[in-house]
């Protein structure tokens, strides 16, 4: 058991017999046990299986090959809008969890054979994006911006224009590409570390500051 995943499961207290039950049962599983992200992750011969999250109105287990479990009880659910991977299992009270362990442990045993077996997610190719309207303003009446963005790669477009459209008013989007204007116009994405890496990849530790 990894220290660092009790500090995160005391600082998560709506949620800790919940995460704790979710925690045995992975580890019955003869997963390592680390901390990426700030997330507790689990992993087979350095290959992330799980993670384990914690939010307002739920804590889930997520599964990064998730789209190719069997599913057979159809208790997956999309991890988000533009996830090809990942799927998730949401759970609002330690009953929840408790009529489905079994279930669970089978889930979780399927994705580390999956991961011994190579397979891998075909992930959809997508050359195109619908960028915001306050995005596509800017880049429209700015050459130098446009250049910028359009240097890009599609992953650090696509992460710019999702965190631009979350915001719901006009001004807060357009605050935002405001805010984010000189990392762009330096070739950097929004989750890039000074290191040069994005903090969302296991090679960086997500402890430098942005630039």
């Amino acid at each position: 058991m990894n220290p660092k995943i009790d500090d995160f499961i005391a600082q998560h207290q709506k949620w800790s017999e919940e995460l704790a039950k979710l925690r045995a049962i992975i580890l019955e599983c003869n997963l390592t046990e680390e901390l990426k992200w700030n997330t507790p992750c689990y992993t087979f011969e350095g290959k992330n299986i799980v993670l384990l999250g914690s939010f307002k109105n739920w804590c889930v287990i997520s599964f990064l090959k998730g789209t190719l479990l069997k599913n057979k009880e159809n208790i997956l659910e999309q991890a988000g809008e533009n996830s090809q991977s990942s799927k998730v299992i949401r759970f609002t009270t330690l009953q929840d969890i408790e009529k489905i362990e079994s279930i669970l442990k089978k889930y979780i045993l399927e994705a580390i054979e999956i991961e011994k077996s190579g397979l891998k997610v075909e992930l959809q190719k997508n050359d195109t994006l619908d960028f915001v309207e306050e995005l596509q303003n800017k880049l429209n009446e700015d050459a130098t911006f446009e250049k910028a963005f359009k240097n890009l790669t599609l992953g650090r477009q696509r992460g710019y224009n999702m965190y631009f459209a979350s915001a719901k008013q006009s001004k807060t989007r357009t605050a935002r590409i405001e805010k984010y204007e000189k990392r762009i116009l330096e070739g950097k994405g929004i989750n890039d570390c000074t290191c040069g890496r994005s903090k969302k990849m296991p090679s960086c530790d997500g402890s430098h500051k942005l630039a």
